[in-house]
């Protein structure tokens, strides 16, 4: 018996969760330890975390990595998390003892920032049993030399030069897993998927914007 519809189940109260844009389901996502990664929220908003339906999550903020931060995210999250601990400010051995940290803390992954020297990076994948991530933000980017130090997956975060980028990547590298930032449409994220991401990024939008429908219903 072939089923035509895929069941779901929605909760009275819960239902109103942060969807992801159709469009992340065409990629063909990645398998890291037999689960199948497509999208990836990209936030540290653990009520966001907790109230979407991505298959992962990507914890990058602006400030120096902290372990009580990427623990909190964690421990609240009930899908995977990856965690970014540094490369840019923030690096050498530091870097190394915050991946650890993270890998300890029940992290997925470890996200490395696009400043980040060969020689740490390749420090950062030695000390640690988990994929780590590296941010590419340039199409001049050498990757070939970030996978040769131990990079497993690629991060293209290029703005509006990230489809370009991935296809650039992607003519070097037939076979390297990509992660990209998608943007904010489906037409957009098809036409990352298009040029070769295996996974994409997505922004949520803000909290204000996202309180707007609920808000105004309340008005009402």
């Amino acid at each position: 018996m072939e089923f035509k519809q895929v069941p779901r189940y929605e909760s009275s109260l819960r239902h109103n969760i942060l969807k992801m844009p159709e469009a992340v389901y065409e990629a063909s996502g990645i398998v890291i330890n037999g689960r199948r990664i497509k999208s990836l929220v990209f936030t540290t908003d653990i009520a966001i975390i907790r109230n979407c339906d991505a298959d992962a999550v990507f914890a990058v903020y602006p400030f120096t990595p902290q372990q009580t931060i990427s623990d909190a995210i964690i421990k609240s999250s009930y899908i995977p998390v990856f965690c970014g601990v540094g490369g840019g400010f923030t690096n050498g051995q530091r870097t190394v003892s915050l991946a650890k940290d993270v890998e300890a803390q029940g992290a997925m992954g470890v996200i490395l920032n696009a400043p980040i020297t060969n020689e740490n990076l390749s420090q950062v994948v030695s000390a640690v049993d988990i994929p780590a991530i590296i941010t590419v933000t340039t199409i001049d980017t050498d990757v070939e030399a970030r996978i040769a130090a131990g990079a497993a997956f690629l991060n293209i975060a290029g703005a509006q030069n990230t489809p370009d980028i991935v296809a650039a990547v992607r003519k070097k590298l037939p076979d390297v897993p990509i992660i990209a930032s998608g943007g904010n449409t489906n037409e957009k994220i098809r036409a990352t998927i298009k040029a070769g991401a295996n996974a994409i990024t997505y922004t949520p939008p803000a909290t204000k914007e996202l309180f707007r429908s609920i808000m105004d219903s309340y008005r009402d």
